[in-house]
């Protein structure tokens, strides 16, 4: 290490000593004149920040506010907000209070032992990153999830299950209780629980919005319990209200300090001062990297095993939030960072040899943890034990990359803890709005997701459409003529796809011919 690069790294290092967080951007090339070139720009989203904690409208496509940072401080949010939130938490504290001792239990059994949650999106990666990070080694109760509307997934959790389904708590969440995945998900469980002759009402826990099909069906059926997610929390950003507190509090996840966590980096986090404020330099690392428009992509390296997924709790975070088409004047942008990532010392044997040596169309940001273990290690060579090894390969393998000119962050935390875990969500929810801002993007909806959503429906109908015509026809037709009926003759190979799709699920379609030529194809019904 040069004189120059230790200077580097003392001069742009940032502390937390509350939180003993680091964060090093020493390893990121950059010119020191850019930021005096967007300090205006930054100014300007510390006041979109505090605008939004304060309760202005955020995400006018749904006239919505946005306030996830009112999850973790009550006392910030608006009107009566601060006393839902704050009256949710102890609800959901003596629920599970209520499951762990046997009050609440299932009809058929002692007491619940297993979770099963349902959901997808943000309904599911945050409680999946959380549960793989805090969970403890024997936790009071097991959890899978059900995040797909893969018919193989669902069978294989609920084979996997089957005999404890009687001792399974159900947790089903989704906003407006019409999501087909999640809905698809509870449909399928509700039928196996019925053929076991299990009553589903007893074993299920709602988590929606008021109002919402969810909830009118809870109601109707009789379920165990339902705890509301609020309009002005977007899906990504929901992990710190009941969508991710229940779960992790029925595993035995302090949840208190999970919120406390991110309510330190919170406060952090609002600092003016630049290079005080870490959200604020990690903002500025990616536009430094990306010239302002995702040229780079976000490779995410922790150094422990209990962090794998907080890569793809990222991804959704940073791509859902910063993946815009326009920006907030209608101008065609295309924002967006790509993020991915797996686990350190897995990629030394993975892809750090394209990192190091391949495209440099990247930046690494490395999640470094001090605490080897919870007591003491063996060396397993003199003076080295196996944590001495996981950290020199993250140190080589950020000295690898910089000497080769690949940028890298370093994240430093004392431990895999609730407290530092929140911390980490909160630090890059603050960063991902503050880089929208400075790109002029909104970092709160999701036009593309719903685009997706709305164009997987019209596949759905035209899916029942041309059953209708196979099924009053009198004799086989030509995938040309089935589209033609169907309404559909400009999207011939999307009903192609379809009644394959259907002929290998035995649902009554058969396809004769050359199947190497679809266009030769026949198409039949057969009751």
């Amino acid at each position: 290490m040069t004189q120059e690069l230790w200077q580097k790294y003392q001069d742009w290092l940032y502390y937390h000593g509350g939180l003993d967080l680091y964060l090093d951007i020493s390893r990121m090339r950059f010119d020191p004149g850019l930021l005096d070139t967007l300090k205006p720009r930054f100014e300007k989203a510390f006041k979109d920040m505090d605008a939004l904690e304060k309760g202005a409208i955020a995400n006018p496509d749904e006239n919505r506010m946005v306030g996830h940072y009112w999850l973790r401080d009550p006392d910030l949010a608006p009107d009566d907000f601060g006393k839902e939130i704050t009256e949710t938490l102890e609800a959901i504290e003596t629920f599970v209070k209520q499951v762990h001792d046997g009050t609440i239990k299932p009809p058929e059994a002692d007491r619940f032992t297993n979770i099963l949650s349902i959901g997808i999106g943000g309904s599911a990666l945050g409680p999946e990153f959380v549960a793989e990070a805090l969970s403890p080694d024997v936790p009071p109760m097991e959890i899978d999830f059900l995040d797909n509307t893969d018919p193989a997934g669902i069978d294989r959790v609920l084979n996997r299950l089957r005999d404890r389904l009687k001792n399974t708590l159900v947790i089903v969440t989704s906003k407006s209780g019409g999501t087909p995945e999640t809905r698809n998900g509870m449909l399928e469980v509700k039928r196996v629980y019925e053929q076991q002759g299990l009553n589903f009402p007893a074993h299920a826990v709602a988590i929606t919005m008021i109002g919402s099909k969810m909830d009118e069906l809870e109601r109707m059926e009789g379920w165990l319990a339902e705890f509301p997610m609020f309009d002005w929390v977007g899906g990504r950003t929901s992990e710190m209200s009941a969508v991710g507190l229940l779960s992790a509090s029925l595993m035995g996840i302090n949840i208190r300090e999970l919120l406390a966590g991110a309510k330190e980096m919170d406060a952090a986090t609002r600092v003016r001062e630049f290079q005080q404020n870490p959200a604020a330099l990690l903002a500025f690392c990616w536009y430094a990297s990306g010239e302002g428009k995702g040229k780079k992509d976000m490779v995410i390296l922790p150094y422990k095993d209990s962090l794998l997924l907080f890569s793809r709790y990222l991804q959704q975070l940073v791509m859902e939030s910063l993946g815009k088409e326009k920006d907030l004047d209608g101008n065609v942008v295309h924002q967006g960072i790509a993020v991915y990532g797996n686990k350190g010392s897995t990629d030394q044997h993975a892809y750090v040899q394209q990192l190091r040596e391949g495209v440099p169309n990247f930046f690494a940001t490395f999640i470094e943890v001090l605490e080897d273990r919870d007591g003491e290690s063996m060396e397993v060579e003199e003076d080295a034990t196996s944590g001495d090894f996981l950290s020199g390969f993250l140190l080589g393998t950020r000295q690898a990359l910089y000497e080769n000119n690949r940028d890298s962050i370093t994240i430093t935390i004392p431990t895999v803890n609730p407290r530092t875990v929140g911390a980490l969500i909160a630090l890059y929810e603050r960063a991902v709005g503050l880089y929208a801002s400075v790109v002029n993007v909104n970092a709160y909806h999701q036009p593309g997701v719903e685009a997706g959503k709305k164009a997987a429906a019209s596949i759905l109908e035209l899916q029942r459409q041309v059953l209708k015509v196979l099924r009053s026809a009198s004799q086989p037709l030509s995938l040309m003529d089935l589209a033609t009926q169907a309404g559909a003759s400009e999207q011939v190979e999307t009903v192609y796809k379809i009644v394959r799709h259907l002929s290998a699920n035995k649902r009554g379609v058969s396809l004769q011919g050359d199947r190497a030529k679809p266009e030769s194809l026949k198409v039949a019904y057969q009751q």
